[in-house]
């Protein structure tokens, strides 16, 4: 039974495997290409328009390394969550929707698509939580190797989907929508795509969208959290247009390649901040409030040193 439950969870993911390995071939030698007709263009051309960097070696086995080690952590959040879900859903559910019609699989994939958005902004916008997903930004490239540049502390998601057993969706059902919710999000990480028709710019998050989510830049930093679906980020006011290619990766960048301080190196940096706050607001701070967030008397004393050495 165990077994088949989770050949339920995993499917979309472990079919997708194939897929995308073919597809990171296919970008590359897009992005070759791209390159040996880009050394017969004028410089002012190529300034108007900057290329795409493509791929780094190191940068990518970095990311395939990420994602490897993603699976695992993804698969013992899995089942630990299962556990709580079936729980959720069993005892606590005050309906159960019927898993066999289409309504039910539309509903779902509607649902799942906004507990990503609010995950994935309250991942940016707490900071203990962008602690887990800023590895998945650590990249100063943005290509399909990208994608797979995944977080191994996924605690957060299961905030925001346990309400989703509780209002009656079966929990292996979950696990299905959002393993293809991620399968759809890998071809975003792409910068051989353009801007899409207009239509599907309006409704769907596409590569444009998505290049913006990983910009450094001011004006595109905590915008475009879509999943699938763009239209939460435009009623929500978290959209932002492409307005010129983006500079990626963190704005202060880590400057390393190991795994684990790409990983994990944010949550010493919060424990750091704590142990040396002096109240508990200050300490609470550092961890809930937005990355970048310092105290009040920090502040001010910090913009009068800059103020008196300006003078």
């Amino acid at each position: 039974m165990l077994h088949d439950i989770w050949q339920q969870i995993e499917n979309p993911i472990l079919y997708a495997l194939p897929v995308f390995a073919i597809f990171m071939g296919i970008e590359a030698i897009a992005l070759r290409h791209h390159h040996h007709h880009e050394a017969g263009i004028a410089e002012s051309e190529r300034e108007a328009a900057p290329p795409p960097r493509g791929h780094l070696g190191i940068d990518t086995r970095t990311s395939l390394s990420m994602g490897a080690g993603a699976l695992v952590f993804m698969a013992i959040f899995k089942l630990l969550t299962m556990v709580a879900f079936v729980f959720l859903f069993t005892y606590l559910a005050p309906w159960h929707l019927p898993t066999d019609t289409w309504w039910y699989w539309v509903l779902l994939f509607v649902v799942v698509d906004i507990a990503w958005y609010c995950n994935h902004r309250f991942s940016h916008r707490v900071r203990i939580g962008w602690a887990a997903h800023q590895a998945h930004h650590s990249s100063e490239y943005f290509n399909l190797g990208t994608a797979l540049r995944q977080k191994w502390n996924p605690w957060s998601e299961a905030i925001f989907w346990a309400p989703l057993p509780l209002l009656g969706f079966s929990p292996w059902t979950i696990y299905v929508a959002f393993g293809l919710n991620l399968v759809y999000q890998f071809f975003v990480h792409t910068e051989t795509i353009g801007k899409l028709p207009r239509p599907f710019e309006l409704v769907l998050n596409t590569p444009s969208h998505h290049r913006v989510h990983h910009g450094s830049d001011p004006e595109y930093l905590d915008k475009n959290y879509g999943g699938v679906l763009i239209v939460w980020d435009r009623l929500l006011g978290t959209f932002q247009e492409e307005l010129h290619r983006p500079r990626y990766g963190l704005t202060t960048p880590v400057g390393t390649y190991n795994v684990l301080k790409l990983q994990y190196h944010e949550y010493g940096n919060i424990f750091r901040d704590v142990r040396s706050a002096r109240s508990w607001r200050d300490k609470l701070g550092f961890i809930f409030a937005p990355p970048g967030w310092k105290p009040q008397q920090a502040t001010v004393v910090a913009n009068q040193q800059a103020e008196e050495a300006s003078a």
